[in-house]
């Protein structure tokens, strides 16, 4: 087997795994790290959206192959860290407009927002409406007035 190396969450890590092996699996199967949450499996739904290089990804949709030694991969399990606290101001929002019901898309919708967050800051803008809607993480509970609000109260803290 091929090994593979990354960086997931400030830590250097290698797998030894087939080349195609997704990103989703490597995750969840061989380093036990769980947030990313496995919904479709085919890039739709959202549930795994994580970061790569800041940026927000599908690790579902991304073969262990394609990842080079530099490259950071965040999950929801290491985002506080990137603030040096103990919860990440969108989570804190989160728990404060009271998001969750089931909670299963709910690290997903984090990250989005986060990236999104990250997005619009740099390039010098209040988020819009339109910025909101082009989040296409899926939540079966129907949570979306809320996360709406959790992102624009997490935004302010960022």
């Amino acid at each position: 087997m091929p090994e593979h190396t990354f960086r997931l969450n400030g830590e250097q890590v290698t797998v030894e795994v087939a080349d195609d092996v997704r990103l989703l699996w490597v995750l969840r199967d061989l380093l036990g790290v769980t947030g990313p949450k496995y919904g479709c499996g085919i890039n739709v739904c959202k549930a795994c959206t994580s970061h790569l290089n800041g940026k927000a990804v599908n690790p579902c949709a991304i073969p262990v192959k394609d990842l080079k030694e530099t490259d950071e991969v965040t999950t929801i399990e290491g985002l506080a860290a990137t603030v040096d606290a103990e919860l990440h101001p969108m989570q804190q929002a989160w728990l404060e407009q009271d998001v969750a019901q089931c909670g299963y898309c709910q690290p997903g919708q984090i990250m989005a927002a986060v990236a999104l967050v990250r997005r619009v800051a740099e390039e010098g803008r209040e988020i819009t409406d339109a910025d909101l809607d082009a989040i296409r993480n899926v939540c079966r509970c129907g949570t979306y007035f809320r996360i709406r609000a959790a992102i624009r109260a997490g935004a302010e803290r960022m």
